[in-house]
């Protein structure tokens, strides 16, 4: 009985440990985030000071916007692509095989007429059904193909594309105007970058004219709310965190600027992942590394792109569980890369925390409570262990998210209302109370179902944001 006492006490120190360690580094990216938000701010003063971005001096773009049953949002959303800011563009749109109206739409309201040019295919992806353009619209392209998904659809984009850099974007999400210019910013400071991710902001609740954001809110739900202080703890010091010790493995799929060439020799997107946008990153890094290209994976926190999140607890779950899958499968099919001296810090420390820190973090968690509660009953710690546990694994966690929300109050300060700051601080200490634990039971089940093999995508319901107020 002794052993199984001093195995419980090992098991509850370990765990004590890895709390502090992870909660540990997530400070550490606080810190960092600040000073590199507030580094680059003052570096865009200085670019927007300048006219380079207004003319064709540098790099064109084309914005690859896949489609599935939009016919709700589809012509706003082009209409918003094709207002954008900055001289050199295309907005390619990728029809995959909608089942509603959302061609029909596209072909009458932009008078598109077949283009039977012949274009080269790089990477593969389902069959093409037509492609479409037209005199009055000469910067979009619409492309018709047979239902593949996301991936395949971005595949059919990036060989019909004929831009150097390329920017994948959910259609029903809503960019600002200039975020292409403060964008290709980075690809001006390195020219070996070759993928830069963006910041992703909660839409609900705030308010929108002609798909241009006029007054920045915070969610009227507790779902919503909670997750506005998720994307805030993920992007504004998680990302710009990672980007800091250059060690970025993961871009939104629903926002980020590519160099179309560099994913075209890396292959493309993967088809049969459900995380496709952080296999993309990983297959670069790991190209680049392989043939000894000098490259650059960046995330910068000014640009924004507003998408709708979830508002009910079952399309949250279904999307917390694919998004947990897709990180397993990453990492396994990456993990010739775990302590390898050729990827550096990527290999040494970047994989490894996603790995205990992201992964496996749902796994340890709720088995800590579970060891922590056996081991309080039996008597092996006291109450005064118990305690500490409950502030390594709970405190700490609220102290970061209002951390996060405090950051983002003192670099980018969207949000207007001094409310909905206090709201959103509020909540910050409210997520981990119950919310936190169902996320972890979400993500537990994610890593289960990929064992299992579920590849499945899953049903996302939306309600719809960018319309008129």
């Amino acid at each position: 009985m002794s052993i199984v006492y001093e195995l419980l006490w090992f098991f509850n120190v370990v765990i004590i440990l890895y709390f502090l360690f992870i909660n540990g580094t997530y400070f550490f990216l606080i810190f960092a985030s600040f000073f590199h938000i507030r580094k680059y701010k003052d570096i865009d003063k200085v670019f927007k000071m300048t006219g380079v971005y207004s003319t064709n001096l540098y790099k064109p773009v084309s914005i690859i916007a896949p489609a599935y049953n939009e016919e709700e949002s589809i012509i706003n959303s082009v209409n918003s692509l094709l207002n954008l800011k900055y001289a050199n563009f295309e907005v390619v749109v990728v029809n995959d095989g909608s089942k509603d109206n959302t061609l029909q739409l596209l072909l009458d309201y932009y008078k598109l007429e077949k283009d039977k040019r012949h274009r080269p295919k790089y990477v593969d992806h389902k069959p093409i059904r037509g492609i479409y353009t037209s005199k009055r619209y000469p910067r979009l392209i619409v492309v018709d193909k047979e239902n593949g998904r996301k991936a395949d659809a971005l595949n059919a984009g990036i060989n019909i594309a004929s831009k150097e850099l390329f920017c994948a974007v959910d259609s029903d999400s809503i960019l600002e105007t200039d975020v292409i210019i403060k964008m290709l910013r980075v690809f001006m400071e390195d020219e070996s970058t070759v993928a830069v991710g963006g910041v992703i902001r909660v839409a609900n609740g705030c308010k929108f004219r002609i798909r241009q954001i006029v007054e920045v809110r915070i969610p009227k739900t507790f779902l919503g709310r909670i997750q506005a202080v998720e994307y805030l703890r993920a992007f504004l010091f998680g990302r710009v965190g990672w980007d800091y010790l250059n060690s970025l493995l993961i871009i939104s799929g629903a926002f980020g600027v590519f160099d179309r060439k560099a994913v075209i020799n890396a292959g493309g997107y993967l088809h049969d992942t459900v995380g496709e946008d952080m296999e993309l990153v990983m297959r670069l890094h790991d190209y680049h590394v392989k043939n000894d290209i000098p490259y650059r994976v960046r995330f910068i926190a000014e640009p924004v792109c507003w998408t709708e999140v979830p508002e009910d607890r079952r399309t949250l779950s279904v999307q917390r569980n694919r998004w947990h899958r897709g990180l397993a499968d990453t990492l396994y099919r990456y993990r010739h890369m775990f302590f390898n001296p050729k990827y550096g810090r990527i290999g040494f420390f970047a994989m490894p925390f996603f790995l205990f820190a992201e992964l496996l973090s749902p796994v340890i968690e709720l088995f800590g409570y579970i060891y922590v509660a056996i081991s309080l009953w039996l008597g092996i710690i006291n109450l005064q262990f118990a305690i500490l546990f409950l502030i390594a694994s709970v405190v700490l966690g609220m102290i970061l998210s209002a951390c996060a929300v405090l950051l983002e109050e003192l670099t980018t300060k969207r949000y207007e209302s001094v409310t909905d700051v206090i709201i959103l601080v509020v909540y910050a200490f409210l997520e981990n109370i119950g919310y936190r634990q169902l996320h972890a039971w979400w993500r537990l089940k994610g890593l289960i179902d990929y064992l299992k093999g579920n590849k499945e995508w899953g049903v996302m319901l939306r309600k719809g944001i960018g319309e008129d107020s």
